[in-house]
């Protein structure tokens, strides 16, 4: 140690690049520091979802899953592999060993998953997918007296939309409001008199609101898709769906003989803060992403968005 000492007392220009070594490389990692409520830890879970609408457990298992788990046998760094069958769908668990690389991994497990020779007609495509450790990072309401949930569901997806513009913010969730769903109430005697069945008018609707493509058409200069999109998202767009036309040219629409109105499910999801109907906006982060910097940026687009909405005049 005193030679060390005496060294630096010696040397001064060796001192000095030192110490600006360790201020400069101490700046470098409180930058790159990443802050955690908890600790960090890597993920070790690999999920295969299954989706095969109206098939029984039993089918699910002896079908998909069976066949699944004899091509991940033969993998190496798999700890454990769990299953689950239940109606319409299933999942199974991969988890690997630790010190394995769960990117490695996880090409490995799509392979094996690719690799099975037959799946049963019409299930879904099957969704091979690395689990991601979310911790919460910051969770506020978003509430007002006399504001009706739709309003509130239309602001907190403004904020939504603007948190997302932000570096290292990408796992956000709005709750507090049931599915949103379009009603369309029949009226008896229109359909009497306009001669008309409850059966026409709900194959009207399923034959005007589609999305589906009929293939392409390849040229010398460029492919042309052929696309049906006639969708409709919203009541007033079912309106002036064509039910019926005769030889006069008279055409008796939706709106004729129904009310068509959005609104939301009769599923009972309901959020309250101080007595008012609230909307829940929460904000995780990953391994990758800071919690205060998170913070911090969600405070000020909460704050800023709130000043707009103050001095904007919002129909309530």
């Amino acid at each position: 140690m005193r030679k060390l000492i005496n060294y630096f007392i010696r040397f001064e220009v060796a001192v000095n690049v030192v110490i600006m070594a360790f201020v400069i490389f101490g700046i470098i990692g409180v930058l790159n520091m990443k802050s955690s409520f908890f600790p960090l830890q890597e993920s070790r879970i690999i999920n295969i979802s299954i989706a095969y609408p109206g098939s029984a457990p039993e089918e699910i298992e002896e079908g998909i899953i069976l066949k699944i788990e004899d091509n991940l046998k033969g993998l190496e760094g798999i700890d454990r592999v769990t299953s689950t069958a239940r109606e319409s769908g299933g999942s199974i668990t991969v988890e690997i060993e630790r010190g394995e690389d769960i990117d490695a991994m996880l090409t490995e497990v799509k392979n094996a998953v690719d690799q099975v020779p037959n799946f049963p007609g019409g299930m879904e495509p099957l969704v091979v997918s690395k689990q991601e450790f979310v911790r919460e990072t910051i969770n506020f309401a978003v509430s007002g007296e006399n504001v009706p949930l739709s309003t509130l569901k239309r602001i907190s997806q403004q904020i939504e939309n603007d948190l997302r513009l932000l570096d290292g913010v990408s796992q956000i969730s709005i709750s507090g409001f049931p599915e949103e769903e379009i009603e369309i109430a029949v009226s008896e005697n229109d359909l009497l008199a306009y001669n008309l069945t409850f059966e026409q008018v709900a194959q009207a609707v399923r034959n005007s609101n589609i999305l589906s493509t009929g293939g392409t058409i390849k040229t010398e200069a460029e492919d042309y898709l052929i696309r049906a999109n006639n969708r409709a998202y919203y009541a007033d767009a079912l309106n002036d769906i064509v039910l019926k036309s005769n030889a006069t040219g008279e055409i008796v629409r939706l709106g004729d003989i129904a009310t068509v109105r959005d609104q939301f499910s009769e599923t009972p999801n309901a959020l309250y803060f101080n007595g008012n109907v609230a909307v829940n906006v929460s904000i995780s982060n990953t391994n990758s992403e800071d919690l205060l910097s998170q913070q911090i940026r969600s405070m000020n687009i909460s704050k800023n968005l709130t000043r707009r909405i103050a001095m904007s005049s919002w129909t309530l």
